[in-house]
């Protein structure tokens, strides 16, 4: 029904900068929150940041101040612009949306593939 597809990761050393994209597509009658979630120290996806539909943003501790998220709601598409980056930042980054599709009651959450990061020193 819905595809994610993000982009953006790759390596990078310490102190760089690096921006993801997730392009979503499909049955979509409307777009509600989008996010960012990494492996956590038990391996559970946890928030990096999310921004919902009317722009409002939430950051995880460990991220405030360095990243920022953003969306382009006539691409479909958020971002994450991030910068100062950290060893702790290497992570497989996932995209995640809420979804309202076409004839359905409600939204649902949807994953992307994944994208690495790697930070090196």
């Amino acid at each position: 029904q819905v595809q994610l597809v993000e982009s953006g990761g790759g390596s990078v050393q310490a102190g760089g900068s690096l921006r993801l994209s997730c392009a979503a597509s499909g049955r979509i009658f409307r777009l509600n929150a989008m996010g960012w979630y990494r492996p956590g120290p038990g391996k559970q996806r946890e928030l990096v940041a999310r921004i919902d539909s009317g722009g409002d943003t939430d950051y995880a501790d460990s991220v405030k101040g360095r990243f920022t998220i953003s969306r382009d709601n006539a691409r479909k598409t958020v971002y994450l612009q991030m910068n100062s980056l950290k060893l702790e930042d290497t992570a497989v980054y996932y995209c995640n949306a809420n979804v309202l599709v076409f004839l359905r009651p409600s939204g649902e959450n949807y994953w992307g593939q994944g994208t690495q990061v790697t930070v090196s020193s």
